[in-house]
């Protein structure tokens, strides 16, 4: 069995729900200004300060001396990384003044940065209102709402950011604003990695995790895990900031089809293309290891995590890898790890699982 110390999951988020504003998901030792009149800000501050650390588990790997471990992000009380990212947007917004006591907070996105927005949004008594791309589908707004929030649903796609943006309020704008958070300060306080692999959808994940590295001398490097179709892997190689494909990702949280903004090439030191089968495969892996319904970018962060364990196993090298769990839940057991929807899409996962059937060591009771 894996030993997942702590967190929470997404199952929890009706619950959650209920928790008014003003208070945290789990207990903290009262603030300061509790007791005494003090400015809307400093309640928001507070509110939006780091929460508890997320996991590490130990990921069985056949390579002598090498470890790995992931971060478990779907412990965060919303579920995924994408807490860390709206936390850091809004404290950001809030510092700036864009944000102050009812201003209603508006973004164009869906799915987990949605979800993760809405829950600081009721903490922080906001109005939240989410421009979703497409028809209204019950079941992609229901979280949202569980928590307050508005969705509203704008064809087509890409007309979601103008129409954002003509909502009166403050528009977060993920991609454009993207604000580097907490994960490096947490994560090395936990271990210290030779190498840390994350995806890329805003850029400031690895963006976060390269100034840490920097500003703090630390020996370790950090490797971002690019699907097909997106813009940073050739972006980054070339050398080239505003390098675009122009094509979707099919690997939902990742991937772009230009580099975005927040993409901070000087603090990466290597990209790492994973084919999108790949990224299936290794997800299903994952789950049957962990136990963890995972989304496809976890898997592509695995993958690539197991190619850098291979090539330091081929050198000889001992070390510490970190790959990073963007998300976990039920709704992902409806595509990734469904046959008929992988082969709807043309993902064959077969000749990747068997690949790594030979990388990793699986513990008695794997697949």
């Amino acid at each position: 069995m894996i030993d997942r110390l702590g967190g929470r999951a997404l199952d929890d988020l009706y619950a959650v729900a209920e928790i008014g504003p003003w208070r945290t998901a789990s207990p903290r030792p009262a603030p300061a200004w509790q007791g005494g009149a003090v400015s809307w800000n400093a309640r928001a501050l507070d509110v939006l300060a780091a929460g508890e650390p997320t996991p590490l588990i130990d990921f069985p790997v056949q390579a002598p001396g090498i470890r790995l471990l992931l971060k478990d992000e779907s412990a965060q009380p919303t579920g995924s990384l994408r807490h860390r990212h709206a936390r850091a947007l809004f404290r950001q917004a809030v510092l700036d003044g864009l944000v102050t006591e009812g201003t209603t907070v508006v973004e164009a996105t869906g799915g987990n940065a949605a979800v993760a927005q809405a829950w600081f949004a009721r903490r922080l008594g906001l109005p939240y209102i989410v421009v979703m791309p497409g028809e209204r589908s019950q079941a992609r707004a229901r979280a949202v709402e569980a928590l307050g929030g508005e969705c509203r649903f704008v064809t087509p796609p890409l007309a979601i950011y103008d129409a954002a943006r003509g909502i009166p309020g403050h528009f977060l704008d993920q991609f454009g604003r993207a604000a580097e958070h907490d994960l490096g300060e947490e994560l090395f306080a936990q271990v210290r990695p030779d190498w840390v692999v994350t995806g890329a959808g805003t850029g400031a994940t690895s963006a976060t995790l390269g100034r840490w590295v920097r500003d703090h001398d630390v020996p370790c490097r950090v490797a971002v895990a690019d699907p097909d179709n997106s813009a940073y892997f050739p972006g980054w190689t070339l050398d080239v900031s505003d390098y675009a494909t122009g094509m979707p990702s099919r690997i939902e949280g990742i991937g772009r089809p230009r580099v975005e903004p927040g993409f901070r090439p000087d603090l990466v030191d290597l990209v790492i293309p994973v084919p999108d089968a790949a990224s299936v495969a290794a997800a299903r892996h994952l789950r049957a290891v962990t136990g963890l319904a995972v989304g496809g970018s976890s898997g592509t962060a695995l993958w690539a995590a197991l190619e850098l364990v291979e090539r330091m196993r081929s050198r000889g090298e001992s070390g510490t890898v970190v790959s990073l769990v963007g998300d976990a839940a039920d709704r992902h057991l409806a595509t990734y790890h469904d046959e008929a929807w992988a082969a709807a899409k043309g993902l064959d996962a077969g000749p990747y699982t068997d690949e790594l059937r030979r990388r990793v060591a699986l513990r008695p009771g794997g697949e």
